[in-house]
C-alpha cells in the first residue's frame, strides 16, 4: 500500500525512526506490567504508584526539553534523549525494589516526554506548515504497525511466561531507541531558534493555548477508553467474550494505519482543524450511546455492538487527531515549537494519569448512566475547542513573527 508511505528523504527518515522505536514499545506495553510484577517483584499498587509518579514528572519537563530543543537545535537534542530513553529502559533490566524502580521510570517518562517535544520541533523545521498534517498521519499510521508488531512479538513473550523472554523484549526495546537515534542523526540539522530577549517558557503565560490544550486533554480520554475502559466494560457488564478486548484493539490499530492518511487531507487550516474535532465529538458520543447498549444483551448482540462502536470510535479518533495536530501546530509561535509542543503534549500524560480514575468512575461505577455522561464531556469539549481555536488565533495576529528555523546540510 505505496499510499500508506511518506515521500522519500526527510518524511520517510521520520517514519522509520518512528517505526523502529514503536516495535519495541508495543512490545513493551504488553509485557511490561508481568515483568515487573514477575521478574522484578513489584506489587501491582507500587508499580501503579511508580508509574503515575513518572509520568507527573515527565509532564513537567516537556516544556523546559522542548525549549533546549529550539534554543539548541532540535536534531541533536532528540538524538541524544532516544538514546536515554533507550538507557532507561534498559535499565529496568537490573532494578530490583521499588526505589531504583521509581528511579528509572522517572527518567524514562522524562525521556519519552522530551524526545516528543524535540520530534515535532524537528519535523516543524524540516517539513513545511502545508505538509505537516500529512506528515504527522503518515507518522501515526507508521506508530500503530509498528505497535501491533510490537505486541505481537510481547505476546509471544508473556504466552512463555520466562524471566528470559521478558529481559529479551526490554533488550529490544532499548535496541529500538538507539536505532530511533541512529536515522534521527541521519536527517538534515535544524538551525536553533532565536527568541526575543528575556521571553522564557513564554507558553506557560499563553493561556488561551493552555484551555486548547486541556480540551485535547478531555478528548484523549479515547486512549485508556480503548486500552481500560471498554476492557472492564466488556469483562464486568456484558456477556461477551473476552478474547474481543484484543480484537477491538487490533480493529482499531488497523483502522488507523489504514485510513488516518486519507481522514488527515481534509485537515488544511484552523477552520478545518477545528471542524474536524467538532465531527470527532459528535462521533465519539456515538460511540459511547453505542456501547452503553452492550449492556445486558446476549452475547452475539453485544459483539455486533461493540464492533459498531469500536469503528465509531476509531472514526472520532482519527479526526480528533489530524485536528489536534493542525492546531497544537498552527497556534505555536515560530521559533518556540519544542516549547509549545512540549506544553501540548502533556494533554497525553494528563488523560494517561487521570483518565483510568475517571473511566472506571463512570463506567465501572455508573454503567449505562456513565457512559451518556463520558460522551457528553467528549461532545462538550469538542465544541468548545472551536471557539477558543479562535480565540487563540486572535492573540497570536498582533505579535511580531520570530525567527523561523530552517534545515541546513548535515554536518
Amino acid at each position: 500500500m505505496p499510499q500508506l508511505l511518506p515521500p522519500t528523504g526527510p518524511q520517510r527518515t521520520l517514519a522509520l525512526a518512528q517505526l523502529s522505536n514503536s516495535v519495541g514499545d508495543g512490545a513493551y506495553y504488553v509485557t511490561s506490567a508481568l515483568y515487573f510484577t514477575h521478574v522484578v517483584g513489584l506489587a501491582p499498587a507500587r508499580i501503579g504508584i511508580g508509574l503515575t509518579v513518572a509520568w507527573a514528572v515527565g509532564s513537567f519537563v516537556g516544556v523546559p526539553l522542548g525549549r533546549i530543543a529550539d534554543r539548541r537545535g532540535p536534531r541533536g537534542t532528540a538524538v541524544l534523549l532516544a538514546l536515554a530513553t533507550g538507557s532507561a529502559v534498559a535499565s529496568f533490566l537490573v532494578v530490583r525494589g521499588f526505589l531504583p524502580f521509581l528511579v528509572a521510570a522517572c527518567l524514562y517518562a522524562t525521556a519519552q516526554s522530551g524526545l516528543a517535544a524535540a520530534r515535532q520541533a524537528l519535523l516543524a523545521g524540516l517539513v513545511s506548515e502545508r505538509e505537516r498534517t500529512g506528515v504527522l498521519a503518515h507518522l501515526q499510521s507508521t506508530l500503530n504497525a509498528g505497535l501491533a508488531v510490537g505486541a505481537a512479538l510481547g505476546g509471544l513473550a508473556a504466552s512463555s511466561g520466562t524471566g528470559t523472554a521478558y529481559r529479551a523484549v526490554f533488550a529490544v526495546d532499548a535496541l529500538s531507541f538507539v536505532l530511533c537515534a541512529l536515522l534521527l542523526a541521519r536527517l538534515p540539522a535544524v538551525a536553533p531558534a532565536t527568541a526575543p530577549q528575556g521571553s522564557k517558557f513564554e507558553v506557560l503565560r499563553d493561556r488561551p493555548y493552555a484551555v486548547v490544550t486541556l480540551l485535547n486533554a478531555v478528548l484523549l480520554l479515547r486512549m485508556p477508553l480503548l486500552s481500560l475502559g471498554l476492557p472492564l466494560w466488556i469483562t464486568e457488564r456484558t456477556d461477551a467474550p473476552e478474547w474481543l478486548v484484543s480484537a477491538l484493539f487490533v480493529l482499531n490499530t488497523g483502522a488507523v494505519v489504514l485510513f488516518q492518511v486519507r481522514t488527515a487531507r481534509s485537515v488544511s487550516g484552523l477552520p478545518t482543524a477545528a471542524r474536524a474535532v467538532r465531527r470527532s465529538g459528535v462521533l465519539a458520543l456515538a460511540t459511547c450511546v453505542v456501547f452503553a447498549f452492550s449492556a445486558g444483551q446476549s452475547p452475539a448482540v453485544a459483539v455486533a455492538v461493540l464492533i459498531a462502536g469500536s469503528v465509531l470510535l476509531a472514526a472520532a479518533e482519527m479526526l480528533q487527531s489530524a485536528g489536534s495536530w493542525q492546531i497544537g501546530f498552527d497556534l505555536a509561535p515560530p521559533g518556540r515549537i519544542g516549547e509549545y509542543q512540549g506544553f501540548f503534549g502533556t494533554g497525553t500524560t494528563i488523560a494517561r494519569t487521570l483518565g483510568p480514575l475517571v473511566l472506571t468512575g463512570l463506567l465501572t461505577g455508573l454503567g449505562v448512566l456513565g457512559w451518556f455522561l463520558l460522551g457528553g464531556l467528549f461532545l462538550a469539549a469538542s465544541s468548545a475547542l472551536s471557539p477558543v481555536t479562535r480565540w487563540a488565533a486572535r492573540t497570536r495576529r498582533d505579535e511580531a513573527p520570530a525567527s523561523v528555523p530552517v534545515a541546513r546540510s548535515a554536518a
